[in-house]
C-alpha cells in the first residue's frame, strides 16, 4: 500500500479520491494528465486495495476505501501533508469546477421533472414530517453502514449523515445518481457513494449493512416482496430495515401518470412480505394528510429487524 501510494500523482488521486466519487474523465481534466497515464495510476492503487472501483453503465467510477486497514492508511497520510500545498489547492479549484458541472447538469434533469414531484408532494404529508417521523423510529444511536435503496436524489444520505460512518446508495436512474452526486457534493458529504444497480439483484456482499432504507420505492416494483428480501440478505445479523412507502388509496390515475405499479402497501401484506424475507416487524407509523385539498395519501413507515428464529433455522440447515 505505501509503494503504491508513494509517487506524487497517486498521492493526488488519493486525496482528490477521499472527496468525491471520479471517473477518469473528471481526473484526467484534474490533473491535466493523459487516460492512460490516470488509468495506470488508478489501476495500481486498486490492486494495493487503497481505492474501490464500481461501473455505471459505460463509466467506472473510483473510491478512496472507506473501511479497513486501507482506510486507515490513507487517513494517516492525509495527517501528514499539507493540505495547502499550491498543487493540491490547484487540485482542489478544478474539483470544484467538475462539481459545479455536474450541479448545473443535475439542476437542469431536476428542473424537467420537478413539476411532477411537487404534484406528487401536494398529495401527501410533507416531506419534513416524514423525516421527523424517521429519524425518531430509528433512534438517536450511531450505526456503521447504511444501505440506501432506490436512493433518488441522495435525501436519505444526507439526512441520516451525523449517524453514519458510510453509506451507499443503489438508483437504477443515471440521471437520478447525477442529481444525488451534487446533493452530496453540495452538502459536503463524503462518507457516501452513490452508484448504478437493480435492487433486485445487487452487487453488494451479505450482511454488510446495519440499516437498509427503501423510501418511496416499492410502489414502482412489480414485484416488492423480491426488493424486501433482498434487503434483508444486506442486513448483519442485528441489522433493521426501514421502509416508507404508501398505504392502500385508490388514485388510479397514477399508474398511467407516474408509473405507479402498486397503489400502496397494508400492513398485512407487508408484514407477510417481510416474516417471508426472514424480517420480524418492530414498529409502524402510519402518517396522515391534513390540510390537504381532495384524497390525500398516507404515507406508511415500516420498521424491521433480522428475525433471530430465522437465523437460528438458516443456521441449522
Amino acid at each position: 500500500m505505501l509503494k503504491a501510494a508513494g509517487e506524487p500523482t497517486r498521492i493526488r488521486l488519493l486525496v482528490l479520491l477521499a472527496a468525491s466519487d471520479l471517473t477518469v474523465t473528471d481526473l484526467t481534466e484534474i490533473l491535466g494528465q493523459s487516460q492512460p497515464r490516470i488509468s495506470r495510476h488508478l489501476k495500481l492503487l486498486a490492486e494495493a486495495g487503497l481505492i474501490d472501483r464500481y461501473q455505471e453503465g459505460a463509466w467506472a467510477y473510483f473510491r478512496l476505501k472507506q473501511d479497513g486497514t486501507a482506510a486507515g492508511l490513507a487517513q494517516s497520510l492525509f495527517d501528514l501533508i499539507d493540505m495547502k500545498d499550491p498543487v493540491l489547492m490547484r487540485d482542489g479549484e478544478r474539483l470544484a469546477t467538475v462539481k459545479k458541472a455536474r450541479a448545473q447538469k443535475a439542476q437542469s434533469y431536476f428542473s424537467r421533472h420537478a413539476g411532477e414531484w411537487d404534484a406528487l408532494r401536494k398529495l401527501h404529508v410533507a416531506d419534513e414530517a416524514v423525516e421527523e417521523a424517521l429519524l425518531t423510529l430509528i433512534g438517536k444511536q450511531s450505526f456503521e453502514a447504511l444501505l440506501d435503496l432506490g436512493t433518488g436524489t441522495g435525501r436519505l444520505l444526507q439526512l441520516l449523515e451525523p449517524r453514519y460512518d458510510r453509506a451507499i446508495g443503489i438508483d437504477a436512474s443515471r440521471d437520478m445518481l447525477a442529481v444525488a452526486r451534487a446533493n452530496l457534493d453540495r452538502t459536503a458529504v463524503v462518507k457516501a457513494s452513490v452508484r448504478q444497480g437493480d435492487i433486485l439483484n445487487l452487487p453488494l456482499d451479505d450482511g454488510a449493512f446495519d440499516l437498509v432504507t427503501i423510501h418511496q420505492v416499492l410502489h414502482f416494483l412489480d414485484q416488492p416482496d423480491l426488493a424486501l428480501a433482498e434487503a434483508a440478505r444486506m442486513l448483519t445479523a442485528d441489522g433493521r430495515l426501514v421502509v416508507i412507502d404508501l398505504a392502500p388509496h385508490q388514485l388510479e390515475y397514477l399508474r398511467e401518470e407516474h408509473a405507479h405499479l402498486r397503489l400502496g402497501f397494508s400492513h398485512a401484506a407487508m408484514a407477510d412480505w417481510m416474516e417471508r424475507a426472514g424480517l420480524e416487524v418492530d414498529e409502524v407509523v402510519d402518517l396522515r394528510p391534513d390540510g390537504g385539498v381532495g384524497p390525500g395519501l398516507t404515507v406508511t413507515i415500516w420498521l424491521a429487524h433480522r428475525s433471530v428464529v430465522s437465523d437460528a433455522a438458516v443456521d441449522a440447515a
